[in-house]
C-alpha cells in the first residue's frame, strides 16, 4: 500500500462535529476547525532503540503512528473530531484515555472493553472509527494533537 493513497484517505476521512446551538448559546458562534495528519512508521534498531520515521511506504506488519493536528480557526465552544480507520490498519492504542471508538461503522460509540460484536467482546482489530471530544477549555488553546497507533494488516 502506498503511503500517499492512505494519507489521502485519512485526510479526507476526518470529520469535525460541532455542537448544536441552543438558546443559551445564541450569541456564541460554532467553532471553525481545520485538521491535518501525518503518518509515521516505528522502526526498532537493536533491542531497545525505537524511532519514528515519516512513512513513505507501508508494509504488512508495520507499526504506524498517526498524529492528527487540529487548529481552531475561530468561533466558540468545543467540538468533536471523528476519524474512520482505513481497513488496511488494525487499531492498537490512542495517546488519550478519553477516546471513544466504534466497531460498527460509527453507529454506536464507547470505550474498548465495553463494546460487543454479537456475543463476544470487541477487540482493537474490530475498531472502524475513532472520535475525540475537544472541550471548550481545551479548544481555547487554539491547537492540539491527537495520536494513535495501529498495525498494517
Amino acid at each position: 500500500m502506498k503511503f500517499y493513497a492512505w494519507v489521502g484517505y485519512a485526510l479526507t476521512g476526518l470529520a469535525i462535529t460541532l455542537p448544536a446551538a441552543t438558546s443559551a448559546q445564541s450569541n456564541a458562534t460554532a467553532p471553525t476547525v481545520a485538521t491535518d495528519s501525518a503518518v509515521f512508521v516505528e522502526r526498532i534498531a537493536g533491542d531497545t532503540t525505537r524511532s519514528l520515521e515519516p512513512a513513505s511506504r507501508l508494509n504488512r506488519g508495520d507499526r504506524v503512528v498517526t498524529i492528527v493536528n487540529w487548529y481552531r480557526m475561530g468561533g466558540d465552544g468545543g467540538f468533536t473530531i471523528t476519524n474512520p480507520l482505513p481497513q488496511a490498519i488494525a487499531y492498537q492504542a490512542s495517546a488519550r484515555d478519553d477516546q471513544e471508538v466504534s466497531v460498527d461503522g460509527g453507529r454506536t460509540w464507547g470505550q474498548l472493553g465495553t463494546l460487543r460484536i454479537g456475543s463476544r467482546l470487541a477487540t482493537p482489530e474490530d475498531v472502524t472509527h475513532m472520535r475525540w471530544r475537544v472541550p471548550a477549555t481545551q479548544a481555547l488553546r487554539g491547537r492540539g494533537q491527537i495520536a494513535y497507533s495501529g498495525i498494517v494488516r
